[in-house]
């Protein structure tokens, strides 16, 4: 296995209470004007640099923080606790609601280091429900909120169906254990083809860098207490990005959860040919574009 290496940005620590969460910034070229600041927020399985920040060979735009930043974006992630390089030491499974708190901490720190007033946020899979579950909480906080793979009810979810079936395992510890086998399960289990085997290789070379073992705390969430989130709460403009071929919900649960969403700056994007992951996927220019348009559009003048 190679071993990865990341350049190119910068490494930030803050704290939450007594805990260290590690922030990695790709700030904005200085080329372009100012377009906002990104908080991406990473899924269950993997921390937030092999997500947000990979580089395979052959591959241009490999990294979403770069492709951003070079149109004007300040991009940001972080490593949830239990993930990464953020503190791993309590006896705890890390669940959503450890997460959406980890996310207070890191937006505190950012808002306060770039003296920016909100945040745009990017969550994906279970970063989605801990992005969604953060902008309820601190609305003040969020000015665009993008949720991709996101779940609500996981109402005719056959990949959470499927995952029930070891809940009683993941109850039992608090990690599980994860290799290049199961990296490669994320790109096989709905579609397989959406992804090319350079990049399956270069994501697990890059999550296995870093961890050995995964939480449990968002599985059991998501296999035994959804919902966690409440659409009515959730005050910024909203865009949900669902995979054509994803497996984590059913079309119907979100289209339910997009209509109680009361901002009327919503959108509800099906992306093409995309599984999960999707931007690991073959066609992740495409999803970059869908959450640029997003992100750069323009605050209506008019609201009626």
């Amino acid at each position: 296995m190679a071993h990865v290496q990341w350049t190119g940005g910068i490494e930030h620590w803050t704290h939450k209470g007594d805990i260290k969460l590690f922030l990695w910034q790709k700030p904005a070229q200085p080329k372009v004007p100012y377009a906002g600041t990104i908080l991406f927020v990473h899924g269950s399985s993997m921390a937030s640099q092999p997500t947000f920040d990979l580089t395979v060979p052959g591959r241009p735009h490999s990294s979403v923080m770069d492709w951003f930043a070079e149109r004007g974006f300040d991009t940001w992630c972080l490593d949830n606790e239990g993930y990464g390089r953020s503190d791993k030491h309590r006896p705890i499974n890390f669940d959503i609601s450890n997460g959406a708190d980890d996310l207070a901490a890191g937006s505190e720190y950012i808002l306060k280091t770039t003296g920016v007033g909100q945040l745009m946020v990017y969550g994906i899979s279970s970063g989605a429900l801990k992005a969604a579950l953060f902008a309820e909480r601190h609305p003040e906080r969020v000015a665009r909120l993008a949720l991709d793979a996101f779940v609500w009810t996981g109402a005719g979810s056959p990949t959470l169906a499927e995952r029930r079936k070891k809940l009683p395992e993941f109850l039992a510890r608090n990690q599980r254990p994860i290799d290049r086998a199961f990296v490669h399960s994320i790109f096989n289990r709905d579609h397989p083809g959406c992804a090319d085997e350079a990049t399956k290789e270069a994501f697990a070379d890059a999550i296995l860098t870093l961890d050995s073992a995964m939480p449990t705390g968002t599985y059991v969430d998501m296999c035994s207490k959804l919902p966690v989130v409440e659409p009515r709460n959730i005050k910024a403009a909203t865009l949900i990005m669902r995979g054509e071929f994803d497996g984590i919900a059913s079309l119907d649960d979100l289209l339910k959860f997009y209509e109680l969403l009361p901002c009327t700056n919503k959108q509800f994007s099906i992306m093409q040919g995309i599984s999960h992951a999707s931007f690991q996927q073959k066609n992740y220019l495409m999803v970059y574009a869908i959450l640029h348009g997003f992100f750069a559009m323009p605050e209506p003048s008019y609201k009626g």
